[in-house]
């Protein structure tokens, strides 16, 4: 229903499709065997071939909101997505007082991406601005979402969602850029490294934060690595046009020094459960992409370190995407 949306929006008249890149993005901790924490992350994104395809209405708001404001776009994208987050007692009817909030994330965002190809040391660079606007809380339908899949399978369903956090507007700004190293020969096969920093700001996320990218495959200009949701190590939803095959493994880490993070400290404008967040957390991340006729299947698993300081144990959970070019 979201790709829907965004293609009606977007196609105008003709009622055709526009070019780019369309994908789903799943993350959920069910490799981990335990339903907790971040429990599970949607995002449907459509990313153009050209800034020309964007509607101008659209488009000159988030060129204006980009510093500096000489920023030129090659590619613009829009994205609906939805964050769950629930403690590790699922069991209790009252607050887990040591544990995080119940909470639910609905969004939708406008993104602006920059690439300048062949740069110093023929370095490529991607530089993206993105802004989402949505709502934390009960509005977020986390609860219901929760419900609906854990009745496709035998997990019991959580008995505290009256305890999490209000309904609050969220607004976040992303602000990353990343550099894809010149691809190096192993034989058949290519190595390159893509090096990213980058940040937020909001009452939903406020960071900064930096990390690496190590890449061994076949036709790595293809992107700039797989797509997770933030925060974490993100690639690029985007997929270069017209490539037939490539595809590659990946190792990655990212870290950040968290200011602000909703789900941990709680609603910003009335009183909520809250716990004690880290200020300094860091994410392991391993995968694969395969790149087919402009379709893209990407895999990974991430490792995250405790975000709290009565948090038991580090996190872990799978990411999957699948896209297309059109």
């Amino acid at each position: 229903m979201g790709l829907a949306l965004i293609a009606a929006l977007l196609a105008g008249p003709a009622h055709a499709l526009p070019e780019g890149t369309y994908g789903l993005q799943l993350e959920n901790d069910v490799v981990s065997e335990k339903d907790r924490h971040y429990t599970h992350g949607t995002r449907l994104h459509w990313v153009s071939r050209t800034a020309e395809q964007a509607p101008a209405w659209l488009r000159g708001p988030l060129e204006w909101l980009w510093f500096p404001s000489d920023f030129k776009t090659s590619r613009f994208g829009l994205a609906l997505g939805q964050n769950i987050y629930t403690p590790e007692d699922k069991e209790a009817v009252a607050v887990v007082e040591d544990d995080r909030p119940y909470a639910g994330w609905l969004y939708v965002g406008a993104s602006i991406h920059q690439e300048d190809l062949g740069g110093p040391g023929g370095v490529d660079t991607l530089t993206s601005f993105e802004l989402d606007l949505g709502v934390v809380g009960p509005a977020a339908l986390g609860e219901e979402t929760q419900r609906v899949f854990h009745s496709l399978g035998s997990t019991r369903d959580p008995n505290g969602w009256d305890n999490q956090l209000d309904n609050e507007p969220a607004v976040v700004a992303f602000v990353e850029r990343k550099w894809r190293t010149p691809a190096q020969r192993l034989g058949p096969l290519e190595f390159d490294t893509v090096p990213r920093i980058g940040g937020a700001l909001g009452n939903v996320y406020t960071y900064a934060g930096a990390g690496l990218n190590v890449r061994l495959g076949q036709g790595l200009d293809v992107d700039y690595g797989v797509p997770l949701i933030r925060p974490g190590l993100n690639g690029d939803e985007a997929i270069k046009p017209d490539t037939d095959l490539a595809w590659y493994a990946f190792v990655g880490a990212d870290g950040r020094y968290v200011v602000q993070n909703i789900f941990l400290d709680g609603n910003t404008f009335s009183s909520s459960h809250s716990v004690r967040k880290r200020p300094v957390v860091g994410d392991l991340a391993t995968g694969a992409a395969v790149v087919w006729r402009d379709v893209r299947l990407t895999g990974a698993v991430v490792w995250r370190t405790k975000e709290f300081y009565k948090q038991r144990d580090t996190d872990v959970f799978g990411a999957l995407t699948l896209a297309f070019g059109w």
